[in-house]
């Protein structure tokens, strides 16, 4: 079985609607600017934890991500609410003391630790004792054995190279290739599947995940977005083992390919066939849509059809395992072809989204002020869906789009 049907739901049959796309991108917004308080996001909404738990300056689903996504919607002139360095800064604050508070250490994490909300102020508030302490997080974390997209070297990757766009400073350029070139030392090679991958050492245990947030395609979608910072021949090394390790795990059935969790699946686990940004075809879908060449073109029109044919997901309208980040799938295929039907299929997910997100506002008494795993990513979403755009937030984007309102 290519997916589980009780994770999905049947789409909605509605008509693309612009006007109740942009009215509640301007009502996530409110709401989650009225949320921030004393540098925290309250109150934490029941599908993040329990009521009782607060989050802090995540990236993931804390005060860092909603502020990315309102600074960032704001400079579109998409929305009212907007931010200021002082809300970072108390944001950054009330973060560094929660990790204080149990001795943490993962402050170079990108989803999870400070570097994010460092960059963020880095982009209101350029300085130079900004970009140094991010430069020492980035070096730093350049062997983190979690080799991943979340807590890993993937992602001050990631930073490195914003920052080489942003600022064409020499030095992000050269953090960057030196990123690479360390992850590419710390690749293993598989005789029985005959493809390169990671093995990934967090959460107190090793696993080889091959997935968009945790997994090889993570990685391989950072380098693949990078390889004009490379030289010739290491971007054509990568470009073979992206290729290769990216068909040796697909799983096809006629026009339809989904992709396992793992490279190999841990004894203690049931497999799971996930249709999802983080796990399974959407991901590597939106991964690897910029990877040159046709190479591997078929495989990700077939993961576009699999994530079609399995649906929105039950889980609501989120980026990271909703329907929201499923239609990035839709949106970077339509960038990539042209093909009118991949855009026409984002915003059939999108108003399926809607229905989620103001389904679950009632359900829950309240709306979902959280970036990957709430309504703020899903906001970013339809309004790439209006502008037919692709840009997925913090993987291809971060700093505040500096152009006129749309």
């Amino acid at each position: 079985m290519l997916f589980e049907p009780g994770r999905h739901e049947p789409l909605t049959q509605l008509a693309w609607d612009e006007p109740r796309a942009r009215a509640l991108i301007e009502r996530i917004a409110a709401d989650a600017a009225a949320r921030f308080g004393d540098g925290v996001v309250r109150p934490v909404h029941p599908r993040d934890g329990a009521p009782a738990r607060e989050l802090h300056g995540e990236l993931y689903h804390g005060a860092c991500g909603v502020l990315w996504a309102l600074h960032h919607l704001h400079a579109l002139g998409v929305t009212a609410a907007s931010i200021d360095s002082a809300m970072v800064e108390l944001a950054l604050q009330r973060h560094r003391e929660w990790q204080a508070s149990f001795g943490g250490t993962e402050f170079a994490s990108y989803l999870i630790g400070d570097i994010a909300l460092l960059l963020l102020a880095y982009d209101l508030a350029p300085s130079d004792a900004l970009a140094a302490r991010i430069e020492e997080l980035v070096r730093g974390n350049m062997h983190h054995p979690a080799r991943e997209l979340m807590w890993g070297a993937p992602g001050t990757m990631l930073i490195a190279l914003f920052l080489a766009r942003h600022t064409r400073d020499e030095r992000w350029s050269q953090l960057f290739r030196a990123t690479a070139r360390a992850l590419a030392s710390e690749l293993e090679w598989s005789t029985e599947h005959a493809c390169h991958f990671w093995t990934q050492d967090m959460y107190g245990r090793r696993s080889t995940f091959i997935d968009a947030v945790h997994g090889f395609v993570g990685a391989a979608a950072v380098v693949v977005r990078g390889r004009d910072l490379l030289p010739a021949d290491e971007w054509h090394e990568w470009e073979q083992r992206i290729a290769n390790t990216v068909a040796r795990t697909a799983t096809v059935e006629g026009d339809l390919a989904n992709w396992r969790t793992y490279l190999v699946e841990p004894a203690d686990t049931p497999p799971r066939a996930l249709v999802q940004f983080c796990h399974g075809a959407p991901g590597f879908v939106i991964a690897l849509a910029g990877l040159p060449g046709g190479t591997l073109d078929q495989l990700l029109l077939a993961g576009g059809e699999m994530t079609w044919q399995a649906g929105p997901l039950v889980k609501g309208a989120n980026l990271c395992h909703g329907t929201g980040g499923n239609g990035y799938a839709f949106l970077k295929l339509f960038r990539r072809t042209g093909d009118e039907r991949w855009l026409a299929r984002a915003r059939a997910f999108a108003m399926h989204g809607i229905g989620q997100c103001e389904r679950d506002a009632v359900r829950f008494g309240q709306l979902h002020a959280s970036l990957w795993t709430g309504d703020l990513g899903f906001a970013v979403f339809l309004w790439n869906c209006i502008v037919a755009g692709d840009e997925f937030p913090c993987l291809d984007v971060f700093f505040a789009p500096r152009r006129s309102p749309q």
